[in-house]
């Protein structure tokens, strides 16, 4: 049984891992690039040592470093979190044939499910729906590709088969772009994950993004937690997450998660892992694809369901048996997750860099941000955008939805411009409050207005004086009031003074 784990990652997720070791009684081991040399899981961890330079694939993407770090320092197991090698069944390969627990599924399951050409295969033969598209497994050429586009019909989505999260990800709607929307998937995919490798996928319009959330043990016990309304994304990339879903209703649910299931029985599954469905407008539901990791929306099954999936990770992966069966599942209240970027929503979400100069995080009941970042820190553009993610709870979503806009209301964040102006106006729509949204409701028919014009100048000065406001009140509430030279109040030598003088 291993008794320090090294993460292999970074950031808000590898502080979050951290937390859970430290909890379990667990040492833990962090890595850092040249770029993250200050970041708050170097911190955190017990020891600390450095991968290399800020590019991803000179330190996170470097698996031979990160397993002889893991030797050297003695680590027992490592933990990929989500992203990087998080889904490369090569790495889980290596990390077990160096004599390390992987805290994840088999490399078997990966390559199974982590390669989401194959995933698709898998499950069909499992009988399960899956969205129409390139069934084949293995790399297919680009001029494969455009001859399958012709049969599966247009729209068309180009997709990275390792990893997630929006990266390798082009949205085709003609013959004619899709040669060039090809390269550029492929790029970004061996970028982010290492393999340029991609897939395609019939895009379903109008379509709920729903995913169930797995634990798996190595004993063939399989349950699911519930599941996560992902639908909220702005180019492929989620922004705002919920549990339950609005969308779905007590049957469609009971199905939907006995499939889930199934999915993954399919190839005996172990540890956690988040099965994806698109549901149509007929609340027709289809078999999208299986993240063989930990999620970043995460926190939200947690808070619904008090199960905390690192620690059920890290004990599977101790060779433990599932806690909970089934029926000991049950959805308490409602949970949303705003991620907040480093980005300007005023500025068609340009991505913005440079020193966190003032931070104050929201709290109070039922609030909890998951971050990795702290005032001073540097925001760099190596990396993706996320500065933390806020969550909260609710017995209800009214109640979540309230509580998420009083949270916004007091985060604050200065020296980058952050997307938490976006979410305020998300809190704000009537379509949002109403469950009236899919997978294009950000980019189609929510309005994010810009700032009104106003006479030259009015806009910086009224910025200034905000920023003048703001850092006099932080200073005024950052005052310590001494006491003063005498031995007693004003308030006693004013009774005093008026005494001797009656």
């Amino acid at each position: 049984m291993f008794t320090k784990v090294l993460i292999a990652n970074r950031g808000e997720i590898a502080v979050r891992i951290i937390r859970a070791c430290r909890e379990l009684g667990i040492q833990t081991v962090a890595l850092y690039s040249e770029a993250d040399r200050q970041g708050l899981h170097v911190r955190y961890a017990d020891e600390a040592y450095l991968l290399g330079p800020a590019a991803a694939r000179d330190s996170y993407l470097r698996g031979d470093k990160i397993i002889d770090i893991a030797r050297k320092c003695g680590a027992g197991a490592i933990h990929p979190g989500y992203g990087f090698l998080a889904e490369r069944a090569d790495f889980a390969q290596a990390c077990l044939d160096a004599g390390l627990a992987f805290i994840g599924p088999k490399p078997s399951a990966i390559a199974a499910m982590g390669d989401k050409a194959v995933a698709r295969r898998t499950v069909s033969a499992a009988g399960i729906p899956v969205v129409p598209g390139t069934e084949g497994e293995g790399s297919l050429r680009d001029e494969d590709l455009l001859q399958f586009a012709r049969g599966i019909g247009f729209p068309l989505l180009v997709k990275a088969t390792a990893g997630g999260g929006g990266k390798g990800m082009r949205e085709v709607r003609s013959l004619e772009e899709m040669p060039g929307l090809l390269q550029a998937a492929r790029r970004e995919a061996e970028s982010a994950f290492g393999d340029g490798n991609v897939y395609l996928e019939k895009l379903v319009e109008k379509a709920h993004h729903i995913e169930f959330q797995i634990l798996a043990d190595h004993f063939g016990n399989v349950i699911h937690l519930g599941e996560r309304d992902c639908s909220l994304q702005r180019r492929h990339q989620k922004l705002v997450e919920e549990a339950p879903s609005p969308y779905l209703d007590d049957d469609l649910r009971r199905k939907m998660g006995a499939v889930a299931v199934r999915a993954a029985e399919a190839v005996s599954y172990a540890n956690a892992g988040t099965i994806e469905f698109l549901v149509d407008q007929e609340r027709n539901f289809y078999f999208l694809e299986m993240n063989t990791r930990l999620q970043v929306e995460h926190p939200v099954t947690e808070m619904v369901t008090g199960v905390d999936i690192v620690k059920e990770q890290i004990r599977i992966a101790r060779d433990r048996q599932l806690r909970y069966a089934q029926e000991d599942i049950s959805i308490n209240g409602w949970a949303i997750e705003c991620r907040i970027n480093a980005e300007d929503p005023y500025n068609n979400f340009m991505p913005s860099t440079g020193r966190i100069t003032h931070t104050l995080l929201p709290t109070g009941p039922a609030v909890r941000v998951d971050t990795g970042v702290y005032m001073g820190f540097e925001i760099s553009p190596y990396y993706d955008s996320l500065i933390s993610k806020l969550i909260v709870w609710g017995e209800t979503r009214a109640e979540a939805i309230q509580r998420m806009r009083r949270s916004l209301a007091e985060y604050r964040i200065l020296g980058v411009r952050t997307n938490i102006p976006f979410h305020q106006k998300m809190m704000e729509s009537t379509r949002f409050i109403g469950g009236q949204f899919d997978t294009r409701f950000v980019e189609e028919r929510f309005q994010f207005d810009q700032q009104e014009e106003q006479p030259d100048g009015q806009v910086e000065i009224a910025a200034i004086i905000a920023t003048l406001v703001a850092h006099r009140q932080t200073q005024q509430a950052a005052n310590i009031v001494q006491r003063g030279a005498r031995d007693t109040s004003n308030w006693k030598w004013l009774g005093r003074w008026e005494r001797m003088h009656r």
